[in-house]
Formats: C-alpha cells, sequence, structure tokens
C-alpha cells in the first residue's frame, strides 16, 4: 500500500498488526492490520488461507471521527472505539497498550485539525485539471435561479450595497431587495439587526407574487425602534399588491426571544411596524438540538433494546418533536404564502440556523424545481450556504468552541427525508443522495461547506484549490435516482401539504443517518 509517505511528524505509528474488529452487536470478530495515513484510517482484514478473494477494507476519514476512546486493558486486548460524524461506530481491539496508545494519540491530533489547510479538501485530487475544477464550480448559479423565479422584476431589484461585504460580512455578495428601499433605508436597518442582517429576499412565489425574506433579530431590546427598519418592511409590504400585510415569522420559542429582549435585542414591535403580522414557531436553539441528538444515539448504540424501550427513548430524545417543529414552521410559511398570498419575513437569533432550516423547506414544499437533484442542491446553496449558515462551527470542521456545534444541517435533511416518505412520487432523489449529502458536509472532501460564509471561502480560495461536491455528485447522478418519482404527480401537486400527525412520521429507521 502506497500509504505511508509523507505522513505528519505527529503520527507516532503508521501501522499495526493483528488487530480486531469487533461487530457491536453480535460480538463477532476479524483480523486485520489498521494502517493509519495522512487523511485516512484503514483496517485491511487478514487473507486466510481458506480464501483467495481479498479481505474486507474500512476507511475512515479522520475528518468523519467526532470521538475516539481509549478504554482500559483487558486480557485480549486493548480496545479503541471510535464514533463518526455520519453516526457510525467502530470498535478495534489492539493486542499491545502501547500500540494503542500511539494510534490514540495520533488520531486526537488528526481529528482536531488547526487550519483550513489541514483539511482533506486541499489535498484530495480527483485527477481533473484546472477547466474541470472550474466548471464543476459553476455547475450553480444563483443568479439563473433568482432569473427563473422571476427577479429582478418591477418589484424587486439586485442591489449592490453588500459588493464588498461593508454592510453584512455575512451575507452574499448579491441581495434582492424591494425597488422602493433605498441605500440609506438598507444600511439603516442592518445597523438595527444583529449581525448586520438586514431583511432580504430568498424566494419569490411568482403566481402572487408573494415574498419569503430573511433577517435576524432587531436590537429592540424594550423600546428601540429604528425608522430604516421599519421602512424596511413597510417596502417588502408594498410590493406586494395581494396582501395588505407581512407576516413576520419568529422561529424561536417565545421565552427565548423575551429573554433576548432583556439583552437587548429581541422581536419586532407590532405597534412600530404598520401591517405586519407576528407570529412566533417555536423552534428551539442549537444546544437544545445537540442535546436531543446525543440522547438519540444514546438510544439507537444500546443494544439489546425492546420495541417499547426504543420508543419511550426515541420519545425522551425529543429529536422527532423538533423534527416535527420545523415541519410545522415551512408548513405555515408555505400557507402564507400560496394560500394567503401574502409575503413573509423569517428569522430566528442571527438568521443562519432556523431561518435556513424553515426557508429552504418551505420552498421545498412550494416549489417542484427544489425536488429535483439539480434543484435541491440550487436550494442548499441558495438558502444554506450562500446565506451563511456556519457549517465550519455547526459541524466542527476545526478545534473550536464544542458549544457551537449543533446537528441544524442534518436535522434539515431529515425533514426532507420525512417528506419523501410521505411523497415518494414527488422527488427525484433517492435517500441514498440525502446520505452523500450528509456524509460530505462532514468529510471535508469538498471545498463547497467549508467556512461560515462566503467571504470566509473566497479568502480561502476554495474555487482555485478545492473541488466541487456538486459536480461529483451531478457525474453519479444516476445512482441517486428514485424509482417512484412522477414529474406528472410533481405537475399535478405543485404545492405539498405534509401532515404533521405523530403517524405520519417514520420512527423505524430513525436517524435516517
Amino acid at each position: 500500500m502506497d500509504l505511508l509517505i509523507r505522513l505528519p511528524s505527529y503520527i507516532q505509528k503508521s501501522f499495526v498488526e493483528q488487530v480486531r474488529l469487533l461487530d457491536r452487536f453480535s460480538n463477532k470478530s476479524t483480523n486485520g492490520t489498521l494502517y493509519l495515513t495522512a487523511t485516512h484510517l484503514i483496517f485491511v482484514e487478514s487473507s486466510t488461507n481458506n480464501s483467495t478473494s481479498a479481505g474486507q477494507e474500512i476507511w475512515i476519514l479522520h475528518h468523519h471521527i467526532a470521538s475516539v476512546e481509549k478504554l482500559s486493558l483487558t486480557t485480549t486486548g486493548c480496545p479503541l472505539v471510535i464514533q463518526c460524524r455520519n453516526f457510525r461506530v467502530v470498535h478495534f481491539v489492539v493486542q499491545r497498550e502501547r500500540d494503542c496508545h500511539d494510534i490514540y494519540s495520533s488520531l486526537l491530533r488528526l481529528l482536531r485539525p488547526v487550519s483550513y489547510e489541514e483539511l482533506y479538501a486541499f489535498s484530495y485530487n480527483p485527477k481533473q485539471n484546472d477547466q474541470q475544477r472550474e466548471e464543476g464550480w459553476q455547475l450553480i448559479d444563483l443568479g439563473a435561479e433568482f432569473e427563473r423565479m422571476g427577479v429582478p422584476c418591477d418589484q424587486w431589484q439586485l442591489t449592490d450595497v453588500n459588493r464588498d461585504y461593508k454592510v453584512c460580512e455575512t451575507y452574499p455578495r448579491d441581495l434582492y431587495v424591494p425597488i422602493t428601499a433605498s441605500k440609506p433605508i438598507i444600511v439603516g436597518s442592518s445597523k438595527f439587526r444583529s449581525k448586520g442582517r438586514f431583511p432580504v429576499l430568498t424566494y419569490f412565489y411568482q403566481e402572487k407574487k408573494a415574498a419569503v425574506c430573511r433577517c435576524s433579530q432587531p436590537l429592540s431590546g424594550f423600546s428601540a425602534r429604528c425608522l430604516e427598519d421599519e421602512s424596511m418592511l413597510q417596502a417588502i409590504s408594498k410590493a406586494n399588491h395581494n396582501s395588505r400585510f407581512v407576516y413576520v415569522m419568529d422561529t424561536r420559542p417565545k421565552l427565548n426571544a423575551l429573554a433576548n429582549r432583556a439583552a437587548g435585542k429581541g422581536y419586532e414591535n407590532e405597534d412600530n411596524y404598520s401591517n405586519i403580522r407576528f407570529q412566533f414557531v417555536g423552534i428551539e436553539n442549537i444546544h437544545v438540538m445537540r442535546t436531543s441528538l446525543q440522547k438519540l444515539l444514546e438510544v439507537i448504540g444500546t443494544r439489546s433494546l425492546s420495541v417499547s424501550d426504543y420508543l419511550v427513548g426515541l420519545e425522551s430524545s425529543g429529536w422527532l418533536r423538533h423534527i416535527k417543529a420545523v415541519v410545522d414552521a415551512a408548513i405555515f410559511l408555505t400557507k402564507a404564502v400560496t394560500v394567503e398570498g401574502a409575503s413573509v419575513l423569517v428569522h430566528c437569533s442571527d438568521g443562519w440556523d432556523r431561518t435556513a432550516q424553515v426557508c429552504s423547506l418551505g420552498s421545498l414544499l412550494m416549489d417542484p424545481y427544489y425536488r429535483t437533484i439539480k434543484g435541491f442542491m440550487v436550494l442548499i446553496e441558495k438558502d444554506w450556504i450562500s446565506f451563511g449558515h456556519k457549517f465550519a462551527d455547526r459541524c466542527d470542521q476545526l478545534d473550536g468552541d464544542p458549544k457551537e456545534v449543533s446537528p441544524i444541517f442534518t436535522q434539515f435533511l431529515e425533514c426532507v427525508w420525512q417528506l419523501t416518505e410521505q411523497f415518494p412520487q414527488a422527488f427525484e432523489f433517492s435517500e441514498w443522495f440525502l446520505l452523500q449529502i450528509h456524509e460530505h458536509i462532514h468529510s471535508c472532501q469538498y471545498g463547497n461547506f467549508l467556512g461560515n460564509n462566503q467571504r470566509q471561502r473566497e479568502e480561502l480560495q476554495l474555487r482555485e484549490r478545492t473541488h466541487s461536491l456538486w459536480a461529483f455528485l451531478m457525474s453519479e447522478r444516476q445512482n441517486y435516482l428514485n424509482p417512484f418519482y412522477s414529474p406528472a404527480y410533481s405537475e399535478a401537486h405543485p404545492v405539498l401539504v405534509p401532515s404533521t400527525l405523530p403517524y405520519n412520521f417514520n420512527y423505524k429507521n430513525v436517524s435516517l443517518f
């Protein structure tokens, strides 16, 4: 194996023989050799005298490893338990404790890179030339996507106010705002919004001329107001002639928003904003979601669990309850736009977690295009990557604050999967497509999800130095097709109206990942 060259100096041992791989459910074991390379941990099964076929190989990207635990020495060796970000658990037993310690110490350093340049994307080489790599990055064109929606138009325009990221460094360069929103209004509104994330267009429902906009919470405290921000929401309202008001969806529980208000932030006061209808949704914060996933994984990882105990554990984890809350919010958004013809402004605290979940899932319910393979990529690029979901922090890409880690994007993918279970004919892609995306959110093999926002990605020169996941997925498109997909069904049911009654949620395979 030509895998042992150019190893980092902190890799203390490049391979260990006579390692056992345990099946954590059957207790069966397989003997083999464990290799440690610059990018992967590889287990190669030993060939037997009775078999001419090659033994199984297990490849684990270092960045897929969430934690590694070295257990106490036993009579059969020293156990090493690896938990992966894609929810895989691998259990090795190394004969000599010293060898186990060397592998353990090396992995601790490898799974906690301190700089982006250490991530796999910067060394991954799929043997493409510069032109092929560039074409891969050009596959998604968000300007063309807004044109598909019908923007710019007589009420919405492309503004260059953020062309140099001076107004909001976590937003993209190209933003769409109402024609009547002048630059002083935009700048004033941004100063009144957390992280400068002022209201901008993310989806335009052409049939009703209704807009889905997104932003962060206002810095309103108990009494402060901002005339420019009020003018901004008025401009959004006037851009839609079919409705006399705008829904403002605060995706947080009301108590959380009240607590933020006491800290000088908060939510819109209906007395100050004309023509708005305010709505709390009640999706919990990143810390609650992180704890919920940990509880869920404990339940799933427990051996010999009865069905009754499994269901009790699933309920106490709260995972499906949180999935339901996100889907319910998306349904409210969809009905407001498609039935009432109202424009909607969505926000949470900083507008990059719950806001992304609700806007993208609502768009998926409203627009059949996003339920195709290419359209789903566009949706992720628009509402998650472009608008600054903090992938680096939430997916623990670098050695940082563990309190910033949270499965926000994983929840979104599971929400989508639940929808595919309810509407099997409406989606061009299968669950394997969602699994592949989830796999590469954490692999750091491609550049799409590195960093926290577009400005960071430009500074890292990802388009010049890494490859795009979308090109890889499109090249394997046939593998992800859903055999039940019917374009005619989508044509007859352009807007999906899911049910969130408990029996409509698939819990037998939770979590999908």
